[in-house]
């Protein structure tokens, strides 16, 4: 009967030591499920920073994008206008040529003429502009030819960076859009804390010493629940 009950005793200790290493054990998994918890939330707010940064940057972004792709179509824009004006100022070019040595031609018979009956030449027409030369005409268009020599190439990435904003929201035919006013205007930045860089205000990690950014007023941490 004795070694029964003491059989007894015994299985009950066994029992209180078995549950009392559970026990141990679920407070370590406990532990460690309420850190990792944490860090999970913590993770998720860093996170939600790091998406509205991301969006900020992609809206600033696409600001600029605009601004460049209306840069281009003025660039297009003035283009043209230079070489319409450069066709306009050939045309008449030409015909003040033709009319200079119809001019010329003509004023030669009638200084002949005048000279033979005594009366004075005809005044040339340097008196009314000094450039109305022969030389004017015979030098005028080397010059214009160096000045059409092709301007150096822009670096490929700029020329990639331009036809690739030009392609973004393209008007439909028939219809130009007004060209909106774009304010430059400085990003708000702070000092990093690790290099004392300036960064981006909202910017979660330093992009030069990729230290993370924390707040000069951090939130007071969760307490945590007694082990």
């Amino acid at each position: 009967m004795e070694d029964e009950n003491a059989s007894k005793v015994f299985q009950k200790l066994e029992q209180i030591k078995d549950i009392r290493g559970k026990t141990l054990q679920l407070e370590k998994i406990k532990s460690r499920l309420l850190v990792e918890f944490e860090e999970t939330e913590n993770e998720e707010e860093r996170l939600k920073e790091y998406k509205g940064e991301m969006e900020m940057l992609m809206q600033e972004k696409m600001a600029h994008v605009e601004e460049l792709r209306l840069i281009h179509a003025d660039i297009n824009l003035m283009e043209s206008t230079i070489k319409q004006a450069e066709s306009d100022r050939n045309r008449a070019f030409n015909h003040a040529k033709h009319l200079y040595e119809d001019f010329h031609m003509l004023k030669q018979q009638i200084d002949l003429q005048r000279a033979s009956i005594g009366l004075e030449s005809t005044p040339d027409l340097s008196q009314e502009d000094a450039k109305l030369t022969t030389s004017y005409f015979q030098g005028q268009k080397s010059e214009w030819q160096n000045e059409d020599q092709p301007e150096p190439a822009l670096p490929q990435s700029l020329v990639a960076a331009a036809t690739a904003a030009q392609t973004l929201q393209m008007p439909q035919e028939g219809h130009t859009p007004e060209r909106p006013s774009f304010r430059q205007q400085a990003p708000p930045m702070k000092a990093c804390l690790s290099c004392h860089q300036q960064i981006h205000r909202n910017a979660p990690i330093c992009p030069l010493c990729k230290a993370k950014s924390r707040s000069r007023n951090p939130k007071k941490p969760k307490k945590k629940v007694d082990e």
